[in-house]
């Protein structure tokens, strides 16, 4: 969001799910789409099947890699260099639309001072793959009449992921490709409403609507509003990665989690478990026992999302609604009546008695959502944001006529090396993220016995290239080790998604094996995401009586 918000005024996916069919080429950067984002990922093997041409970068052969023209093995963390390198590369090969880089954008000049001479076999040697390879994407993309960009986490896991984002949005720019069917850059989101709840101000910077917490005057039409003589701190408050810290440093003393399980999920787990161990009193609030919950003073049973009633925005911005269809079991109660009845045992008085009027005051404070209600969301299925007053229809492509920011801007970044890098001690990277089966951190999927048994152990990828030399064969127990933490895993060499040479993977979704006990807390200084896509570690066999 950081990055996007920087480049265009807005940190969302600039177009719709079904618009990516009506690209002349995709270029998928930093997401196994099909396993992270199926539904999406069946939308891009369908406009692969009429004709979009999918061109696949990420370290690891993933499943839509299977129905791309090509796919490019970059190392992880390096894509700021592929990405200057394929401009330098439209640039020079006259690609770049100057008509829509003069009346729609600007710091142009800075950009192109860093690109028109980038050195693209230095940037290959970085990424550790061909000149001819980012050559190719390049002019695939550049030549594109309608050219779209789909990313995930591994463009923005990274502790330079403000910057990678800057290069996606400075390459769409370049080309002219916002704005239209078929172009745009599109962030993937990693759940169903991350999108909504960034919208509603669960962050630790602004208010809803993005507006910021650092203006006074923001500040200010939010108490008139709520109609109170408080005075809101105009100050940012701290981000997950940062109450860990603060937690273990004594200077946060309790903290209250709904739905989320930062025991499996968070880097450096170590650390982890010295802040939840650290602080005074725990509150979780979630659907199911978790590692995290292990941890509560008090545990809050919440509903799931088939037992209230409410609104989901997904990944496009598209808000809808949500039905109760089942009762919720024992004395479980939906989030939003559990935070009521939290407030007035604390003496705050809200009353609102349905869902439908909180989405009123969502309307009236947040202006993205300013025309919505639920009588339109049961009308139309669901509204794109900006839908900003009653009679408009919801916004499909942003940034069409203008910027939100009023013009795009560019941003001359460059490629900055991970703090994590290879040596002779740990020569290999290891990279995280999800796979088909299993869910975030197993909460859900792992209470689902099919899916459970479709995907029931934690493994470590090789290549066999990597694997031969360690004496390590498919089904091998193995042990993984960086600065931060060892793991323990079978490993799985060769096989279909295996990464290139020098690259490891693991998922991180099982908590007997936490990906996340190896990697590390470093952030990106913008967003302050962690880089959880690069960690140097060693892996060798665990010797058994039976080898």
């Amino acid at each position: 969001m950081a990055g996007l918000a920087a480049a265009f005024g807005s940190g969302a996916m600039t177009n719709s799910i079904a618009d990516l069919g009506e690209a002349d080429v995709a270029l998928v950067i930093g997401s196994n789409t099909a396993e992270a984002h199926p539904i999406i990922g069946i939308e891009l093997k369908r406009a692969a099947k009429n004709g979009t041409r999918i061109i696949m970068v990420d370290p690891r052969r993933v499943r839509l890699a299977d129905h791309a023209e090509r796919w490019v093995a970059i190392k992880p963390g390096t894509n700021t260099a592929f990405l200057n390198a394929m401009m330098s590369i439209i640039l020079a090969e006259g690609l770049a639309d100057h008509a829509f880089i003069a009346e729609r954008t600007e710091g142009f000049d800075a950009l192109r001072r860093l690109i028109e001479d980038y050195d693209v076999d230095a940037a290959a040697e970085i990424c550790g793959v061909t000149a001819e390879e980012i050559r190719q994407v390049a002019l695939a993309y550049g030549s594109a009449g309608k050219a779209s960009i789909v990313y995930s986490m591994g463009i923005t896991q990274h502790t330079s992921g403000t910057e990678q984002v800057r290069a996606i949005a400075n390459l769409a720019m370049l080309t002219g490709n916002i704005g239209r069917p078929g172009t745009g850059v599109n962030p993937l989101r990693g759940q169903n409403n991350v999108q909504g709840a960034c919208d509603l101000a669960c962050l630790p910077n602004c208010l809803p609507g993005y507006q910021p917490l650092t203006e006074r005057g923001t500040l200010d039409r939010f108490c008139d509003y709520w109609e109170t003589d408080h005075e809101l701190p105009a100050e940012s408050g701290l981000t997950l990665v940062e109450m860990m810290d603060a937690a273990v440093a004594g200077e946060l003393k309790a903290l209250y989690i709904m739905g989320e399980n930062p025991a499996v999920a968070d880097p450096n787990q170590t650390h982890v478990l010295e802040a939840l161990e650290a602080l005074d009193f725990v509150v979780v609030q979630d659907i199911f026992m978790t590692e995290t919950a292990a941890f509560a003073d008090v545990i809050l049973p919440a509903a799931t999302f088939l037992e209230k009633e409410g609104t989901f925005t997904n990944t496009e911005r598209r808000i809808q609604r949500v039905r109760k269809a089942v009762d919720a079991p024992g004395e479980a109660l939906a989030d939003g009546e559990i935070i009521l009845r939290l407030s007035r045992a604390i003496g705050l008085e809200m009353d609102y008695e349905t869902p439908a009027e909180v989405m009123r005051e969502m309307a009236e404070v947040t202006p993205q959502y300013g025309g919505v209600t639920y009588e339109r969301l049961e009308a139309t299925g669901g509204l794109q944001w900006p839908c900003p007053d009653a009679d408009h229809p919801g916004t499909p492509i942003l940034h069409a006529e203008r910027f939100t920011r009023g013009k795009g801007a560019f941003a001359a970044v460059d490629y900055v090396p991970s703090p994590e890098q290879v040596d002779t001690e740990r020569p290999l990277i290891l990279t995280t993220g999800r796979q088909l089966w299993n869910f975030h951190t197993n909460t859900m999927t792992d209470n689902s016995p099919g899916l459970a048994e479709l995907s029931d152990h934690p493994y470590i990828e090789m290549s066999r290239a990597d694997a031969e030399p360690l004496g390590i064969c498919d089904g091998d127990l193995v042990e993984m080790t960086s600065k931060h933490g060892t793991v323990t895993a079978h490993a799985h060499v060769g096989r279909e998604n295996a990464p290139k040479r020098g690259v490891v993977f693991m998922p991180f979704h099982f908590a007997d094996a936490p990906a996340n006990r190896v990697t590390s807390s470093a952030v990106d200084p913008t967003s302050k995401i962690p880089g959880l896509k690069v960690t140097a570690v060693r892996i060798t066999k665990v010797k058994t009586p039976s080898n």
